[in-house]
């Protein structure tokens, strides 16, 4: 499976504590021009929304939606002299029925959805995401979000704990690491990054051989990530609600970083296309181009899926 980027030697932070990925396929396969209405629904620090907002000039508009609202006033700023008017709202991109209706727009002519993380969200430790550095162990993107990664990790029954793992990040030896933390956590809570970092490597079987290329507690925490957040029943939301939305010739980009995550687009973009609604115009993924990958690593687990409003 694609795993995110913190599985990967981790290069310096960008200055905008993120650099958008396939900026030049996005603004290829998004198309925005002057007089049109774009979202951005994962906005992120701004990299994807600036780049698109230039293009729309002073006609078009610009929706800007985020769960995480620290990064979304960052892009406020960031954004405070494009030259098309924007719109911001923190809100999931499931809600974006609700959005759309409190900006009063019946109708987009194009929709991005960027569902990697942002870089800096890695390493801030108001996130508690890092398995790298040690930090309170958290992993929300919305402070809306009631239960943390330590609630689960702390309360889940070891067997739906080792489900989660599994069914969210493959982990092969989800049943160990739940029974290593179920006995780690009977002695005191596992409140950090680190000592769950800890936990799971020493239940991972060391291999023979040359190291692996992931940390071991990859999977583990891409799979917590995922459950806090409830990213695989938001994009299902956001996939279900977004066409009903679209002009014709009105265009929708998926990037994603995982194979579940591209799985799910893949199927609901067939299935667009085969009720007629939809044209398909990435017949394969989209993935970052060599000189992308020399400048941003992280980047290389990205693939982006387009569709075309008929």
């Amino acid at each position: 499976m694609s795993l995110e980027p913190d599985a990967y030697p981790s290069p310096p932070l960008p200055p905008s504590g993120h650099d958008p990925v396939l900026l030049r396929e996005v603004l290829s396969l998004l198309a925005p021009a002057p007089g049109k209405i774009i979202v951005d629904c994962t906005t992120g620090r701004g990299g994807h929304a600036q780049a698109i907002a230039e293009k729309l000039g002073s006609t078009g508009q610009l929706i800007c939606l985020d769960a995480d609202p620290r990064n979304l006033e960052f892009a406020r700023q960031r954004l405070a002299d494009v030259p098309c008017p924007v719109r911001f709202f923190h809100a999931n991109f499931a809600e974006l029925d609700e959005v759309l209706q409190a900006a009063g727009i019946p109708k987009i002519d194009g929709l991005l959805a960027d569902l990697g993380i942002s870089t800096n969200q890695l390493f801030e430790p108001q996130y508690g995401m890092s398995f790298s550095n040690d930090m309170p162990l958290d992993m929300r993107v919305d402070p809306r979000v009631e239960k943390t990664a330590a609630d689960l990790v702390n309360h889940l029954r070891e067997e739906d704990l080792a489900n989660v793992l599994y069914e969210l990040a493959q982990e092969r030896c989800s049943r160990r690491i739940a029974r290593k933390i179920g006995d780690a956590r009977r002695l005191s809570p596992i409140i950090t990054t680190g000592r769950l970092a800890d936990l799971v490597r020493s239940a991972i079987p060391r291999r023979g051989g040359a190291p692996e290329k992931i940390d071991p507690a990859t999977r583990t925490f891409l799979a917590l990530r995922m459950a806090v957040n409830r990213e695989m029943e938001n994009l299902a939301a956001l996939l279900k609600t977004a066409p009903k939305f679209f002009q014709p010739n009105g265009r929708f980009l998926v990037i994603s970083f995982q194979s579940m995550e591209d799985r799910l687009v893949k199927q609901a973009f067939r299935t667009l296309e085969a009720t007629g609604d939809c044209e398909i115009l990435t017949p394969r993924p989209v993935s970052p181009l060599p000189d992308e990958l020399a400048v941003n690593p992280r980047s290389r687990s990205s693939k982006l899926r387009a569709v075309l409003k008929k």
